[in-house]
């Protein structure tokens, strides 16, 4: 990887111009547009203190540099007459939305009452409107918001001034590799304050580095993106700081299939600030029931059902909408564990009934209508505003709904038992086929032998291992004997993902270790000091590296290379040239090879 000591330079000093800027900008030796200046400041002092106290919830007000205005001008349709003006930006808190316009009305009169020289122009967004740039992919118009100069800040602003910052830092440098930089957490919730911490998740794309290791890219990149923080607070001016979670496209992929509790929070409450498709998509097919739910929030979901007889004791109508609740949510949270995209209100009884009672007959039809019930007490309520309902009716219908839901508790262990069903064929798929690429195509009783003699006596890998290893098996038989043991299957399946790992890791080693014995260092001077590069010999020839950057070489060729470029050279004996020797020579002068 090249160097990027000038590049931030650069960056640092475009920063410092983006985030220093003031509004509006005029010549430094103007004695008179200076004292302009002074006064339009007041002016906007004057108009921030009775924003702030009138509206105490106001969470940011900013002021947008005129690069900014011509994004807001084309992307939001802001009127042309409008880019020569003071452009205001103001945060307020989302449960404030209905208000916006009130505000807005009240703000511009008192502007036009204490006749301000300077034009302004007003706008009023929640969070909420920030992020929905995101994720309609107008990430130019975000960027443009952290740009702005603040005149009131609580926090939003200097934390995604903050965020905007390492994110380019971040792209500057490896901007082939990130798909996605996306920001989470309290944050998003609009919730920042001048302390606050936001968390961030960077996914690099490891699927074309075919030659280095997985685990020494992401260890590479990592420690470099979490170098650049401290500039990117310094640049921002603010005492926040990210916390950075890089994952490797790869292995985020995994958690997705392995339902993370942690990966489905972070995609269905992360924002993407940059993302070259590769998240948004991800959201969507939450959303759509795509990506299973994990068993956690499955019984989150089952857990809400069982307050439903408390529930009732508050006022009737309260008590009937919680009925409704009650039923619906965990009927639509078995149909999506069924593997159904999450269903609409409307559809969820036709549904219930099409797959559970038709298809799967695990239900009867006279329990779907407590379900219909419920729903059509709920539709009613919502179109009839003098809508009441009697206590004996409410006590009906908290009886249906605690016996609907144990039958909903059965239906969820009949689902469970199918899904275990095709796990376990999955996991010893899985498992076995990895140990074929390990020791070639074999039996299954060949393979556990191999296993175990090149593996666990060698002490490469643990009993424990083994251990895994043979319980799959066995839960793999007994299902083939229709003596399925749910309980097995489901460690079998836990501790599957523990051997999986642990045998991707020893292949990664094993590799890396082959491709270290074809490694030299070479010592030479440059202006008089001693230095120190590396070789990496391959057939055609190597690759030297030299104060950080790579030089791909030939015979008689020498030129600049990416890391991308360098191979994993798994031979164990490489036939290389020795006139590259001649080739380092013209490079670097005269050098040993240390040994």
């Amino acid at each position: 990887m090249n160097s990027v000591e000038d590049p931030e330079e650069s960056f640092s000093n475009v920063c410092l111009n983006k985030y220093s800027a003031k509004i509006p900008m005029i010549p430094e030796n103007s004695k008179e547009i200076s004292k302009e200046m002074d006064k339009t400041k007041k002016e906007l002092e004057k108009l921030k203190t009775w924003i702030v106290k009138k509206y105490s919830f106001t969470q940011a007000i900013g002021i947008l540099p005129p690069q900014a205005i011509k994004i807001f001008i084309d992307e939001e349709e802001i009127p042309k007459e409008t880019e020569k003006l003071v452009h205001l930006y103001m945060i307020v808190p989302e449960e404030k939305f209905k208000d916006i316009p009130k505000i807005q009305e009240e703000i511009v009169k008192y502007i036009d009452s204490i006749n301000l020289e300077q034009k302004i122009w007003l706008q009023i967004k929640t969070p909420v409107d920030v992020w929905e740039n995101c994720m309609d992919s107008k990430f130019n118009l975000t960027e443009a918001i952290s740009m702005s100069f603040p005149i009131y800040d609580t926090g939003f602003l200097g934390l995604l001034r903050m965020s905007e910052i390492h994110k380019s830092l971040v792209l500057q440098k490896f901007e082939k590799y990130v798909v996605s930089y996306v920001i989470a957490g309290s944050f998003i919730r609009g919730e920042a304050t001048a302390t606050s911490d936001a968390d961030v998740f960077v996914i690099i794309n490891d699927t074309d580095v075919k030659k280095m290791p997985r685990l020494e890219l992401k260890e590479r990149l990592r420690s470099i993106i979490h170098q650049y923080l401290g500039q990117a607070s310094a640049l921002a001016g603010v005492k926040n700081t990210l916390h950075i979670q890089t994952y490797l496209l790869t292995e985020f992929w995994e958690s997705v299939k392995d339902a993370s509790p942690v990966i489905f929070t972070f995609i269905r409450d992360g924002v993407p600030i940059y993302d070259r498709g590769t998240f948004m998509p991800w959201k969507t097919l939450l959303k759509m029931g795509k990506l299973k739910p994990t068993p956690e929030s499955i019984d989150l979901f089952m857990k809400s059902a069982d307050k439903t007889t408390s529930m009732i004791e508050r006022r009737l109508i309260d008590a009937m909408i919680d009925i409704y609740y009650g039923v619906l949510t965990p009927s639509q949270a078995l149909l999506m564990l069924y593997g159904v995209p999450p269903p609409t209100h409307k559809e969820t009884s036709k549904l219930m009934r099409e797959i559970f009672v038709k298809k799967e007959k695990m239900l009867k039809p006279s329990d779907i209508k407590i379900l219909e019930r419920s729903i059509k007490e709920f539709k009613e309520y919502e179109h009839d505003l003098k809508y009441k309902i009697s206590g004996a009716e409410i006590d009906k219908m908290s009886k249906e709904a605690e016996d609907y839901v144990k039958k909903l508790k059965e239906l969820r262990k009949k689902i469970d038992k199918k899904a275990q069903e095709k796990t376990i064929e999955e996991i010893y798929t899985n498992t076995f086929e990895l140990l074929k690429s390990i020791f070639g195509k074999k039996s299954q009783a060949n393979l556990i032998a191999d296993f175990e003699k090149e593996l666990i006596k060698t002490g490469k890998l643990t009993q424990r291992h083994l251990h895994i290893l043979k319980n799959i098996v066995g839960a793999r038989t007994e299902f083939k004997k229709g003596k399925l043991n749910l309980q097995k299957v489901d460690d079998a399946r836990k501790e599957a993902n523990v051997l999986i790992e642990d045998l991707i890791e020893y292949t990664q080693r094993k590799e890396l270790s082959l491709n270290e014995k074809n490694k030299y260092k070479l010592k030479y001077k440059h202006d008089g000091k001693e230095k120190i590069a590396e070789l990496i010999l391959a057939n055609f020839g190597g690759f030297l590296i030299l104060d950080g950057k790579i030089k791909k070489i030939s015979e008689n060729i020498i030129k600049e290379a990416g890391i991308e470029e360098v191979p994993m050279i798994s031979e164990k004996q490489i036939k290389f040239n020795p006139k590259i020797f001649e080739t380092i020579k013209k490079e670097i002068g005269e050098f040993e090879i240390v040994l």
